[in-house]
Formats: C-alpha cells, sequence, structure tokens
C-alpha cells in the first residue's frame, strides 16, 4: 500500500521502519516542527523526521495540519492509507477521509483504557497489570475509533515507563505490519469501543513529579516508576533538588514522620511515607549525575530525622 506516516517521538520510529521493512512505500512522512533544546538552543529534528530522511522519505511539517495550506500538502502525496503513531496533532474530518482507508491509529493502550497522552506512563502509575496495543480507526474524538486490532503484554513487577515504552514501541510495529494487510484485504471487522469502560490518560506535567510522602509508599513507588525516565520523580533536600529514580517498599522499623529519613545503611535510606516505607536505591542530586544511593553517600552526610520534601 502507499501510506502517508504521521509520528514524531521515538515511539513512532520502530513502526515506521517495520512498515518500509514489509515493502510498503511511505510517500510521505508527517512530523512536529523542529525544536530548540538544550542549553545551547541548537534545533534538532524529531526522532521521525531523522529516521525518514535515512530513507529517503519527503518530510512535512505544519505548525498546524488542519490550515489549508497543510491539506493541500497531503493531497500532493495519494496515499491508500494514513498511519499514526503519537503524532501530537488532532486531525480533522476532512482529512481522516481523505485516503481509501481512512487514518488508522497505533495506540499505546488497550483501548477503551488509556485513551489520551501518557497511556503508558499512567499504566504504571496506576499499578495496572497488563497493558498493550491497539490498532484503532481514527474517528472524530480523542481514541475513540473502532478498534482494528490489540495485543496485550504483563507488565513486570519493577516495569519504568521507560521500559514499558520501549516494550509497546516494538509491539506497535508488529501489530501495524500485521494489520495492514489485513485492513487491504477487508479482512478486519471493526469492533466499537466501550466508552463506558472509558478512562483518560492526561499529559505528563514536572509538577506531577513532586512527591507528596503523605501518600501511601506503594502509590509512591509506583509514581517513581511511572515518571521514569521523564519527567521524574523528585523531593528536595536541604534545599536542593533530589530525584527519585529507584526504590523498595519496605515495612518501617519506627515511626516517622511523611519524608522523616528514619533509617540509613551503606547502599540506602528510608524514608517514612503516610503508610508504610520507601527504600531509596538510586537518585541525582540537583547538578550531579544520576548514583546509586552507596556512591551518594560517600559524598553527602545523612542524618536520621532528617527532612525530604
Amino acid at each position: 500500500m502507499k501510506i502517508i506516516y504521521m509520528g514524531t517521538p521515538d515511539f513512532a520510529v520502530a513502526p515506521l521502519k517495520a512498515i518500509i521493512k514489509a515493502g510498503h512505500e511511505v510517500v510521505a512522512v508527517v512530523t512536529q516542527p523542529d525544536k530548540q533544546k538544550g542549553r545551547g538552543k541548537e534545533v534538532q529534528m524529531t526522532p521521525v523526521k531523522e529516521c525518514a530522511l535515512s530513507y529517503g522519505i519527503p518530510v512535512l511539517q505544519p505548525v498546524k495540519i488542519k490550515e489549508p495550506e497543510a491539506v493541500a500538502q497531503l493531497k500532493e502525496y495519494p496515499a491508500d492509507l494514513f498511519v499514526v503513531a503519537a503524532f501530537g496533532q488532532l486531525l480533522t474530518e476532512e482529512i481522516l477521509t481523505m485516503p481509501k482507508f481512512g487514518c488508522i491509529n497505533i495506540h499505546a493502550s488497550l483501548l477503551p483504557a488509556y485513551r489520551g497522552a501518557a497511556p503508558i506512563q499512567w499504566a504504571v502509575i496506576n499499578g495496572e497489570e497488563k497493558s498493550g496495543v491497539t490498532i484503532m480507526q481514527m474517528a472524530k474524538g480523542l481514541d475513540t475509533g473502532d478498534m482494528l486490532l490489540k495485543k496485550e503484554i504483563v507488565l513486570d513487577a519493577k516495569e519504568t515507563g521507560e521500559s514499558l515504552h520501549d516494550k509497546l514501541m516494538e509491539v506497535g510495529a508488529e501489530l501495524v505490519v500485521e494489520a495492514l494487510p489485513l485492513i487491504e484485504a477487508g479482512e478486519i471487522t471493526p469492533e466499537k469501543q466501550d466508552d463506558a469502560l472509558s478512562t483518560y490518560a492526561a499529559k505528563l506535567t514536572k509538577e506531577m513529579g513532586r512527591i507528596d510522602f503523605t501518600q501511601d509508599a506503594v502509590s509512591i513507588e509506583r509514581l517513581i516508576r511511572g515518571l521514569n525516565s521523564w519527567p521524574s520523580a523528585y523531593t528536595n533536600i536541604q534545599g536542593k533538588t533530589l530525584k527519585i529514580w529507584e526504590a523498595d517498599v519496605v515495612a518501617a522499623d519506627r515511626v516517622g514522620e511523611p519524608g522523616e529519613v528514619i533509617a540509613i545503611d551503606k547502599t540506602s535510606f528510608t524514608v517514612a511515607t503516610g503508610e508504610g516505607a520507601l527504600q531509596i536505591k538510586t537518585l541525582q542530586l540537583e547538578g550531579k549525575k544520576k548514583m546509586a544511593v552507596k556512591d551518594f553517600l560517600l559524598g553527602y552526610e545523612m542524618k536520621t530525622g532528617m527532612k525530604l520534601g
């Protein structure tokens, strides 16, 4: 099939490569505009743009894809199907109905659960036992279209947002390649979503990462894993930001106020929470590199009774 592919971040790269490898003709790629990043404000291409250019595929980067000039650009590349993966802009009805087979989306959840921008991270934060990928026929509305194919995976006990992202990226690549010939042959029966079962995965913000030690240890530990690697969970210690990258839920050996350091050994320190305690294993002090707590303690004096937050 002739395909226009729309995607922006790393998650969308593996499916693009898989579609090309499967022999489909990607006539154009649509991605978000380049942005300035880092202290040097260097302009960086999106991961999908870098991939497309490596294959010699034309790249379109509309600021707003709904604008008439952007729609006109799309029409210059006749395609049978548009494939969308984490593109970052909503498509109008005019665009959704443009190609012969419409538009399909590679969504990183088992719809109708976790519609929205951050389904991967919220699955970890909420302690889900499984997640997966849904190939859906796009329609007006946020991730509300009919489901075409699904594949689920079981989350590991220490799954992070980053590790689940990488797993679902590969699942999405496999599933979309499986779906394409079935769509072309008309051999998929679309399944409507049950809106009553839908949940929403809101966009992540840096502020979400601030740890509230009055919450229970289980919820905080999930937050730490879910926001790894971005935006990360963090607290404060003696006026400096302290990112927490890895922690274990443990029973509190002594009573302490939420956020109080209640135990220290050579490889970790333990913090009281609203229920239970967290044994901190890996962290990153403001201005420093990520490190194991055993290395952190070599250069930073901690005492029981200190407060985080």
